[in-house]
């Protein structure tokens, strides 16, 4: 997996796991998606920073000795956690 795809995996299930932290499946896969950005990329110290920006989420993480960030369209990465709140399947509806 590239390490972008990693990176928007990760915060897409971080997203739902905030939101929604009875779900284990959504732990599940997010430590999934940690475990590839630590073992495959070297990843580490991965955060979501409290940047305020309406458009925007950015993330923090240490990679080859350097801190590095990276922002993600906050409409794409909160995607999946509409999806699943649309859906009577994943909810007490």
């Amino acid at each position: 997996m590239k390490l972008g795809d990693a990176f928007f995996n990760w915060l897409q299930m971080h997203i739902v796991s905030q939101a929604r932290p009875e779900d284990e499946a959504a732990k599940d896969t997010l430590d999934f998606f940690a475990l590839i950005l630590v073992e495959d990329h070297g990843v580490s110290n991965l955060e979501v920073l409290p940047i305020e920006d309406p458009m925007k989420i950015w993330i923090g993480y240490d990679h080859e000795g350097e801190y590095h960030k990276h922002c993600f369209d906050r409409e794409s990465a909160e995607k999946l956690l509409d999806d699943i709140n649309s859906n009577p399947i994943y909810n007490n509806q």
